[in-house]
């Protein structure tokens, strides 16, 4: 199987961003459940962490492949990416790490101590979560050393923290009953005027400080084309918040509806910023074609991806097959 060296550049970005859009999903929602746990509702913390149990170790899959794609198809780009996130990657492995051991051990250490694991799995989860979003601030912009810099980065920690615990509110409110339901619909209701705000001010900043973005999205008539994402992003948020009102229903009825818009919300987000940044894969300094692999190396890897990715999206799939429905009472074997 041979391609053109750009064609194969753009395969594998299509690949890496599919895999970042995956991981956001899936462990934004685990991430958030993380970040809305409870200290002083014992049961309901249970709950919530069986809620996301058996998904939450393989949701981070996503990220691994993201990264090593990164690293084989683009070594450039990886190089010079993580040589600036390098202290919030760290933070953010040490916090990956944090969650995986109190997951464990808030079950098997004693249970004077289950509450000291509740919050290191709550504060791991807010941690992981703020260092995605700070690192996504630098990324936009540009890896800029200035106060102007540092502030964005921040106010994109603070946004993503936000829409994570938005995406688990709503995961919460499909996967679990009584009075659980009733106060992941409240958080819902308020990290999702939040996770709003956050998307306009991101939307906002985010042409005025890269002129090139400005010109791709205010360029005629390539505004006409774009102009209906950001109003379905907007439609989807009012209708949610609207939808919220009438939750939870009889017979549970729509409870599945503020999740997968959350998805969509999250789609549409991820695709107006990969439209903002392409063919850059380091904003404003390396395309895709220019930092990318040799043409016969990403050849011999594409049949690598080509087995992997679908064997991941099986298992992905088989385990939610089979884990779907209401939560249960959390195990540990």
């Amino acid at each position: 199987m041979m391609f053109e060296a750009n064609t194969l550049a753009v395969i594998f970005v299509s690949l890496m961003g599919f895999a970042i859009l995956l991981y956001a999903i899936l462990d934004g929602y685990d991430l958030g459940v993380g970040i809305l746990l409870p200290l002083t509702q014992k049961d309901d913390s249970d709950t919530m962490i069986a809620s996301i149990g058996p998904f939450w170790d393989a949701n981070e899959t996503w990220l691994v492949l993201a990264v090593g794609l990164l690293l084989i198809a683009f070594p450039f780009a990886h190089s010079y990416i993580f040589k600036e996130l390098y202290l919030p990657t760290a933070v953010l492995l040490i916090s990956l790490i944090l969650r995986g051991i109190a997951f464990d051990f808030r079950a098997k250490a004693a249970f004077t101590h289950k509450d000291t694991w509740n919050k290191v799995f709550k504060g791991g989860s807010l941690l992981a979560a703020m260092s995605q979003g700070y690192m996504l601030g630098m990324y936009v912009m540009g890896f800029e050393s200035t106060p102007a810099a540092y502030g964005f980065s921040l106010l994109s920690a603070l946004g993503v923290a936000a829409a994570y615990a938005y995406i688990g509110a709503c995961w919460l409110i499909m996967k679990t009953e009584g009075s659980l339901q009733i106060q992941a619909v409240q958080w819902a209701k308020k990290t999702g005027v939040i996770c709003f705000i956050g998307v306009i001010a991101v939307s906002a900043v985010n042409p005025l400080i890269n002129p090139d973005v400005y010109a791709k999205w205010f360029a005629w008539p390539t505004t006409l084309y774009l102009l209906p994402l950001p109003i379905m992003c907007f439609a989807l948020f009012t209708y949610t918040q609207i939808h919220l009102r009438k939750l939870p229903a009889k017979n549970d009825k729509g409870c599945w509806q503020p999740f997968v818009n959350a998805v969509v919300i999250f789609m549409f987000c991820f695709f107006g910023f990969a439209f903002s940044f392409f063919p850059y894969i380091v904003p404003g300094k390396l395309t895709i074609w220019e930092s990318a692999s040799a043409p016969e190396s990403l050849s011999f890897i594409l049949w690598g991806a080509i087995i992997v990715v679908p064997v991941i999206i099986s298992y992905t799939v088989f385990s939610y097959r089979v884990f779907w429905g209401k939560v249960r009472e959390l195990t540990y074997h």
